[in-house]
């Protein structure tokens, strides 16, 4: 009996464009270079393959701790003097070796339930308190999972920063991640680009982040904010360019006037985290420094009701109203997106390194190097192809038709995937590939063997690959599966080339799961409905 194959034919022709879609997109021609030019902008290619810069980082986050303590120290001298508590110094005995302790000394007897009840209400839940006896000291200790927390946090508070500088190198494709191999470590590659000290120089700059306060604006134009201030800038003032709300960005430019000292730098924010106030309005919180925080407080107080603007890269990203007066901690609100306001607190929060970086590594990888990779990678690719199809069809006749078919509609899938997904592939990736090739034609083995079998038992060609493909199906996906545990193993531990073979592999694997089982299935039910009754199946 003849099967209808009209819906799982459609069905197999829509994976095929979508996937063909995914590795040419929409190029700009049908000729040979228009096509590879095409393959390029969605094919991605890893460092090993296209050449750049390869950077392993180390966050020296005692120093993120230690900024910490020594603005709660600050605190503390402020907390006690507020408290009208006698004390000679707050001070860290040793800011190098032990940066989460905080000492306090030259309290007096008669005030030590107070100066506990007044730290403990306030630095209980960072910080564990001690002392207190004869001699009237206390030591505040930042507690571990405190320490571990503000440690992870300046990890990727770094990876932030170092993310959005790399970003002004125009670098399609960068991979800036934490790296697994060692505690707070960072790995960045950036394909495409050879200036090494240019990278480090960028990576390493501080971010100009500024709060100014408003004059004036927004004006459609620099005449129009111009006239606003009778015909000539002070010079006291500025004109800037930019949105002045981030939902908008760069389409809708407008121009500010605003006062040119800023009131406070990217350098003087402790942390900023998106949140909500107290009318479920979503705003930004942040912290700054003591220093700034003084400064901060000074200027808001004055200007309660006013507007300031934050300046990045010398443009206005955002302008908020003050709604109270301000000193080391507050809230930027406005009528934001949750994407704005997440963009935001990034921008406050990577105005400057969180802690400084030591280089573990730094190479650069030629591009020369990389083409002549991605040539044998090619090459070695193209001739196994071409031996393992060459193969099947002398040793299964008309059924290595099917199984080359499976094959090239395996690569297509596999390639189809990395370009809709934009992975990055690596020359263990092509590797990956390979080995895939490999796993599919085992696939087939299996499957053509056990028809075969079935064959040899009297069976009809129907019966026999109804059989063939029952008795297969467990075997093959026992062993994919296998495979891929092994592969997701490898992406969770290793480095990017690793991951680049684990995620083409793994890729590879589900692609043979469908072209094995179900596209040759359907190949030989198609082969089968044409056979006469009677007549063998070429296998």
């Amino acid at each position: 009996m003849k099967k209808n194959l009209k819906n799982k034919t459609i069905g197999i022709v829509a994976v095929l464009l979508v996937c063909i879609y995914g590795i040419i997109g929409r190029p700009s021609g049908f000729s040979g270079a228009a096509l590879l030019d095409a393959i390029g902008q969605r094919i991605h290619l890893g460092l090993d393959l296209r050449g750049g810069v390869h950077l392993i980082l180390q966050v020296v986050v005692s120093e993120a701790v230690s900024a910490d303590t020594d603005n709660a120290a600050g605190q503390i001298q402020q907390d006690l003097k507020a408290a009208n508590l006698s004390f000679t110094q707050v001070y860290k005995p040793d800011p190098t070796k032990q940066p989460q302790v905080i000492r306090i000394e030259g309290t007096t007897q008669a005030q030590a339930s107070t100066v506990r009840s007044t730290l403990d209400a306030k630095y209980s839940n960072e910080y564990d308190l001690s002392g207190g006896g004869a001699d009237n000291t206390w030591t505040l200790t930042m507690k571990p999972p405190v320490v571990s927390a503000l440690e992870t946090k300046t990890v990727e508070q770094a990876i932030e920063t170092i993310r959005d500088r790399v970003d002004s190198l125009g670098v399609s494709e960068p991979l800036i991640q934490q790296y697994g191999l060692g505690d707070n470590q960072i790995l960045v590659e950036l394909p495409g680009i050879s200036d090494l000290d240019r990278v480090k120089s960028i990576i390493q700059s501080t971010a100009r982040l500024e709060i100014h306060a408003v004059v004036g604006g927004p004006y459609k134009d620099e005449p129009e904010a111009v006239a606003s201030l009778g015909g000539a800038v002070p010079p006291d003032d500025v004109l800037l360019h930019g949105s002045g709300n981030l939902a908008t960005g760069s389409d809708a430019d407008s121009v500010y006037v605003l006062q040119r000292a800023y009131v406070v730098g990217g350098q003087d924010f402790r942390s900023a985290d998106p949140g909500t106030d107290q009318n479920g309005r979503r705003n930004v919180r942040f912290t700054l420094t003591n220093e700034a925080g003084d400064k901060f407080y000074d200027y808001t107080s004055k200007n309660v009701g006013q507007s300031m603007a934050v300046v990045m890269g010398g443009r206005v990203r955002e302008v908020a109203t003050i709604q109270s007066a301000i000193r080391d901690s507050g809230e930027i609100t406005g009528s934001f997106t949750p994407d704005e306001v997440t963009i935001l607190s990034k921008m406050l929060r990577t105005g400057a390194l969180p802690a400084s970086l030591n280089y573990l590594e730094d190479r650069t990888v030629g591009a020369s190097l990389g083409a002549d990779s991605i040539h044998k990678g090619v090459m070695a690719a193209v001739v196994g192809v071409l031996v393992v199809m060459a193969f099947m069809l002398f040793y299964y006749r008309g059924s290595g038709i099917n199984a080359d078919l499976a094959l090239i509609f395996n690569l297509v899938i596999l390639l189809g995937f990395m370009g809709v997904s934009t992975a990055t592939l690596t020359l263990p990736g092509i590797a990956g590939v390979i080995l895939t090739i490999g796993m599919g034609v085992d696939s087939n083995v299996l499957i053509f063997e056990r028809i075969r079998e079935e064959l040899r038992a009297g069976k009809a060609p129907a019966a026999a690959v109804d059989q063939g493909f029952a008795h297969a199906w467990v075997t093959i996906v026992d062993t994919h599966v296998t495979t891929i545990v092994s592969a997701a193993i490898l992406f969770m531990f290793g480095t990017g080339p690793v991951k680049g073979f684990a995620t083409t592999l793994t890729i590879g694997l589900l692609a043979n799961l469908f072209t094995a089982v179900f596209v040759s299935r359907v190949i030989f039910d198609a082969h089968l409905n044409k056979l006469k009754p009677g007549e063998p199946l070429s296998i």
